[in-house]
């Protein structure tokens, strides 16, 4: 336990660690955090539907034992992954997030409602709509046309795309929300956030 596609604990710092551990320690005592804590330990509350669905995923992504459960190693884990994982580890994860049944591809109404979840946590005004976000998306990478984008698809089209790419690490940035849990539930300065810069993405060709 502890790592992710070979993401180890060794890649923060031991006063990370250290200060990882204490809050996690002062919020969780019993060491396990459930999918309901898991949502308080991030200050998110009055979620909408869409925006639970994506937190709950969320919660699935890094619960690697399937346990239901968080411990501490898948934690700091996460938190590895989030601030200091590679391009590639990122986007594997982002495949994960993506993938709500399971099933090893992504189909439109799943990047729709992830998407349409993510701006409402993120509460960043956007110039192109989740749904023409979506669209642009699998015009540029679902290259068998087949309305499924699988990890292969996802991985080699995303990374070939460096305007696309940019787009998709912005605005799944989770750092804003590792603030938070720095910060007592203070949301980040609007100005810090890492909200998308939707209006590049129209000169994509």
């Amino acid at each position: 336990m502890g790592n992710m596609d070979g993401k180890t604990v060794e890649e923060l710092s031991s006063t990370e660690i250290h200060r990882w551990y204490k809050k996690f320690m002062t919020e969780c005592p019993s060491g396990q955090l459930t999918q309901h804590e898991f949502k308080q330990f991030f200050g998110l509350k009055n979620l909408s539907p869409a925006s639970n669905q994506y937190i709950e995923q969320m919660f699935n992504t890094f619960d690697f034992n399937k346990d239901g459960y968080m411990d501490f190693m898948e934690y700091v884990a996460a938190l590895s992954l989030v601030l200091k994982g590679k391009v590639e580890q990122k986007l594997r994860w982002y495949f994960k997030l993506y993938d709500v049944d399971g099933n090893g591809c992504i189909d439109r109404g799943e990047l729709l409602n992830i998407i349409k979840a993510i701006r409402a946590i993120n509460r960043c005004n956007e110039d192109m709509t989740a749904e023409e976000f979506t669209d642009m998306v699998f015009d540029k990478i679902d290259i068998n046309g087949d309305g499924e984008l699988s990890l292969e698809e996802f991985m080699e089209g995303v990374q070939k795309d460096e305007l696309l790419l940019d787009v998709l690490t912005r605005s799944l940035d989770l750092k804003h929300i590792v603030y938070m849990i720095q910060n007592d539930g203070k949301r980040m300065d609007m100005t810090e956030r890492p909200c998308t810069e939707i209006t590049t993405v129209h000169s994509l060709p």
